[in-house]
């Protein structure tokens, strides 16, 4: 062990002075983020590596290792072999390593959000907070205890008790919008409750998740985490292998399905955050000036990269033209920019593909009659994926940016005249994961809300969490809960029923 250990180091330094001077990516020289494999920091075989595109400049800025399916081979077999001695620690000892990595991983924060606003694009201050609310998981699941046996009954004749036992070897695979704090839900909750984890960041954002490796690798024993990077076949691997018992993933739909198909062969347990075509419903008499801001920021929020973030609005006929208005101020008040930079509320798309996307589902509306109130197009700066805040009014179902999910910086107003055919209109999606009812009176609102079909409805607000409150969507938006307590802890085990003869 001690010569790999000393080999990866120097192959890492080696990595670092010569991605300096030589274009990124070349073989050879393997990453200066090596990943971790069974408590090693290790290149992936043949050194071979990947690029990373930072989204402000639309250039790679450093390379991560392309794993192989041995080296992923490698990471199942060390996560089976760790969980014969995991899965049996106390608990005691979970929380400790727990907390070690919330320390470590607290004293490295400004490097990680730096690194974190490069590849995703994300203001700095964001991707901060990004990195704090992990530091804050770690402390909330140590806090929340763990699932300990109860008894359901005690009679003369028997005592039935309820168990909980980990699953064994969890796979995660990560999206490229919330990277490390996808990585936390990934993470955390499976190696509390005793399972062991191999995980995969997106390839467009690996390099903060697998900076997690040196913390990870000093907080928990060898093989309990490892963090392996590579293309979209590497998630396929880890879906495939037999020795992976559960499969956390947040993503796209399309994919989801495609795990779902594909975990069928080894009957594997699932946890699956999917999209969301969230809808907003602003009811009539509302206070359009004070809600407009507030509405922006929830549908905008990470550029609109939110699975939960508002994706359509519907405004009343009576007040539509005001919000219109007050939304197209807002849009054109705000400074879109390098993460990086001083006063940047907003940073460019993460990458090409989606850019091409969102820019092409404006292009659509406006085709098919969309009036563009505010932005529109494309921002051009420094060659990077930068798109203006773009209000849309007069669309309508039919179009494609209102029937399908943007993912983007792009908000389409739709006009409605009553309230029980705007909630059939809302829920006239395959998609169902948040939703929100803003309105004068929250009791009304409330009320309205329930009838929409969704994992979560906020009123007058729009987006906010809370850790001991579930999250998840409904219908295709996905399978299980993440947080919630020991709800989320639950995705994690297998119940066990005892039954005792007296």
């Amino acid at each position: 062990g001690h010569f790999h250990e000393n080999m990866a180091d120097r192959l890492a330094s080696l990595g670092r002075h010569l991605a300096a001077s030589v274009s990124v990516g070349t073989a050879g020289s393997g990453s200066p983020h090596p990943m971790l494999i069974d408590g090693r920091l290790v290149q992936a075989e043949g050194n071979r590596t990947t690029p990373v595109i930072n989204p402000a400049y639309g250039t790679p800025f450093t390379s991560v290792p392309d794993a192989s399916r041995n080296d992923l081979n490698k990471a199942v077999e060390a996560a089976k072999r760790a969980f014969t001695s995991w899965g049996k620690t106390d608990f005691a000892v979970r929380k400790a390593a727990m907390l070690a990595f919330a320390a470590a991983l607290d004293a490295q924060k400004a490097e990680i959000a730096e690194v974190l606003s490069k590849e995703q694009g994300k203001p700095l201050a964001y991707a901060m907070g990004e990195v704090m609310s992990t530091v804050k998981k770690c402390k909330h699941l140590a806090e929340i205890g763990e699932l300990k046996p109860s008894v359901v009954d005690d009679n003369k004749r028997m005592r039935s008790e309820l168990h909980y036992t980990p699953r064994g070897v969890v796979g995660g695979i990560t999206p490229w919008n919330f990277p490390i704090a996808m990585a936390a839900n990934k993470i955390l909750p499976a190696v509390i409750t005793g399972n062991t984890v191999v995980l995969k960041p997106s390839p467009y954002t690996p390099v903060a998740t697998v900076m997690l490796a040196s913390i990870a690798q000093k907080a928990f024993p060898p093989g309990v985490i490892n963090i392996v990077t590579g293309g979209d076949q590497l998630g396929r691997w880890i879906v495939e292998h037999p020795d992976v018992s559960h499969i956390t993933f947040t993503g796209s739909e399309k994919t989801g399905k495609a795990i779902m198909a594909s975990a069928a062969g080894t009957l594997k347990k699932l946890t699956l955050e999917l999209g969301g075509n969230d809808p907003a419903i602003v009811l009539p008499g509302s206070d359009i000036k004070k809600m407009a801001p507030d509405i922006f920021g929830k549908a905008m929020f990470n550029s609109g990269q939110v699975c939960v973030a508002i994706k359509r609005l519907y405004v009343h006929e009576s007040q539509y033209d005001e919000m219109v208005t007050e939304l197209a101020k807002v849009a054109r008040s705000v400074k879109v920019g390098n993460g990086l930079e001083k006063g940047t509320q907003y940073g460019p798309i993460n990458n090409k593909m989606q850019f091409d996307r969102v820019s092409g589902l404006v292009d659509d509306a406006v085709r098919s009659g969309a009036n563009v109130a505010a932005g529109g197009g494309p921002i051009a700066k420094d060659g990077g994926y930068y798109y203006q805040p773009t209000i849309l009014s007069n669309v309508t179902e039919g179009m494609r940016v209102v029937d399908e999910e943007q993912f983007g910086p792009v908000l389409p107003v739709i006009k409605y005249s009553n309230v029980d055919e705007v909630v059939a209109r809302a829920n006239n999606t395959t998609y169902g994961l948040g939703s929100s009812v803003w309105g004068p009176d929250p009791v009304a609102a409330t009320k309205v809300g329930m009838g929409v079909e969704a994992g979560m409805t906020w009123i007058n607000t729009h987006l906010a969490s809370v850790e001991v409150a579930p999250f998840g969507g409904i219908k295709a938006s996905g399978v299980g809960r993440e947080g919630g307590g020991h709800i989320g802890l639950k995705e994690f085990v297998d119940m066990k029923t005892v039954i005792i003869a007296k």
